[in-house]
């Protein structure tokens, strides 16, 4: 496997170092800081209050460290890939430089392949992150441009500005959107949210 970019490595890191979306390895797992405090009280140690996900199982939760705790670093790499097809439970996405093709379960890959686009010119292109070359993370770009295939019909003299109607896009993602809106429509789309930011 061939990685195209190399972000970082160091060989630990202290909890004290926490910031959001810091990686790290605990327990066998890996994990990201989701939001994370240093919290001082009076005659007791610093600690580390931190909210942190497990990136295998998506499990969310609370935990407070040390700040002199050091677990080991992780090293992220990362390359650029486009959905190329499904085949039962595997989904297969493909390099585009390479032309290097990756499976991807159906309970990893679901959640971001609303977000796939196949208008012409504004195709996604997903980010694949990788901790010490394993998968941990597919990333959608911030924004998206998708067709609306299914919504009600604009009203003529409708023009109120915080009006909203469901519209269905192309993926089967259903989101709010302005109400001059028709089916055929290309919207942006915030990935972060998954909501309508404007016509396109």
């Amino acid at each position: 496997m061939t990685f195209s970019l190399y972000l970082y490595y160091t060989p630990h890191v202290k909890a004290s170092d926490f910031k959001p979306n810091s990686i790290f390895k605990m327990d066998g797992g890996f994990y990201t800081v989701v939001e994370c405090m240093k919290v001082q009280q009076q005659r007791q140690a610093a600690f580390v209050k931190a909210r942190i996900k497990n990136l295998e199982t998506g499990a969310v939760k609370d935990k407070n460290f040390r700040t002199d705790e050091q677990f080991d670093n992780v090293e992220i790499t990362r390359r650029d890939m486009k959905f190329s097809y499904e085949d039962g439970d595997l989904f297969y996405f493909i390099e585009q430089e390479t032309w290097e093709s990756e499976p991807v379960s159906r309970t990893m890959a679901e959640s971001v392949l609303v977000y796939n686009s196949e208008v012409e010119g504004h195709e996604t292109v997903y980010t694949f992150e990788y901790a010490d070359g394993k998968l941990i993370r597919i990333s959608p770009p911030t924004f998206v441009v998708l067709r609306v295939t299914e919504t009600e019909p604009s009203v003529a003299g409708d023009t109120a500005r915080n009006a909203l109607k469901n519209a269905t896009l192309e993926t089967g993602l259903v989101i709010k959107v302005q109400m001059f809106i028709n089916t055929g429509d290309r919207v942006k789309v915030d990935t972060r949210n998954g909501t309508y930011v404007e016509r396109v």
